[in-house]
């Protein structure tokens, strides 16, 4: 997703000379056109992230639309202050961009992780999270990410190309209408790409509706999502995030809001670090039940 993200970028700037872009030194082997093309506008604020925030809080103030990008962990946890108090309460068109969301840096550790950052961001005025699943669903997010002119966190990861059975729509991508549906799943990031994995040779593809979601805060539950959990009483969220602010809580919640009946609900998320040992991200994955052995094996618990 790094490289389609730095070549919309580029376009983009290309056409709007209000665009800032300024990297907490990093993106080396990714950025360097955007240096090359945007000049000026490409601004190296070094390892000091909250102050990068500032900057681009004063300079949004200005009528400048900016990016600050960074390891997911390091822009919005070392920031959350500046993000809260400069960009968020003042809303200002300030995009914070983390790259490697969830485990994503893997190896590297809890440090390096962004597992709580939905959680962290979503709550806050004026933010908008957006949290691709997939290369086409990427770009239709930063196109409203651009255009609204807002505070915005957008969590970048490895995404692959959507499947042939969900289309685009303002949430994010669904299947089509199925009444012969038995489970509704609602997934979230490119861990979805894991679902779609599991879904390939699966028994039961044809039972199941398939959602995803790449805005946050969901404050409605989208029509054709509440219509398959009014007429399959099963849900399954899965989220590369922690259970508490993210997608599973989000979707419980505003169900039962609707008053919609569900005989099991049942949430898939990032566990931490049970074994307090670190490993790749497919490692923490396969810990947390990410991978697509168990998504697989609890769609079977369904039937």
């Amino acid at each position: 997703m790094r490289k389609h993200f730095s070549t919309y970028i580029e376009q983009i700037a290309e056409q709007a000379d209000d665009i800032v872009f300024i990297t907490g030194d990093l993106g080396y082997n990714a950025l360097e056109n955007l240096g090359l093309k945007m000049g000026d506008r490409f601004i190296n604020a070094g390892v000091a992230e909250q102050n990068m925030i500032g900057i681009a809080a004063g300079m949004a103030s200005q009528g400048y639309r900016v990016i600050c990008y960074s390891i997911a962990p390091f822009v919005v946890y070392r920031c959350l202050e500046q993000i809260r108090n400069d960009v968020c309460f003042h809303n200002l068109p300030v995009y914070i961009v983390g790259n490697g969301g969830g485990y994503g840096y893997g190896i590297m550790g809890s440090s390096h992780h962004a597992i709580e950052d939905i959680a962290c961001l979503s709550g806050l005025p004026n933010m908008r999270c957006y949290v691709p699943a997939f290369i086409e669903d990427m770009n239709a997010c930063l196109d409203e990410m651009f255009a609204r002119k807002g505070p915005a966190y957008f969590r970048l990861g490895l995404g692959k190309n959507m499947p042939e059975y969900l289309s685009l729509n303002e949430y994010g991508a669904g299947s089509k209408e199925n009444k012969d549906a038995g489970l509704t799943i609602v997934a979230q990031s490119p861990v979805a790409n894991n679902l779609v994995g599991a879904l390939k040779e699966h028994t039961h593809r044809s039972n199941v509706d398939v959602f995803v979601v790449n805005r946050m805060p969901l404050n409605t539950l989208p029509a054709d999502m509440a219509g398959s959990i009014k007429r399959t009483k099963n849900v399954l969220t899965i989220e590369e995030h922690i259970s508490v602010g993210g997608l599973g809580s989000t979707i419980a919640l505003l169900a039962n809001e609707h008053g919609l009946p569900i005989n099991k609900f049942n949430s898939l998320h990032a566990e931490g670090y049970p074994n307090g040992l670190y490993g790749s991200q497919g490692y923490h994955q396969q810990l947390s039940g990410l991978d697509e052995e168990n998504i697989s094996r609890t769609i079977n618990a369904y039937f």
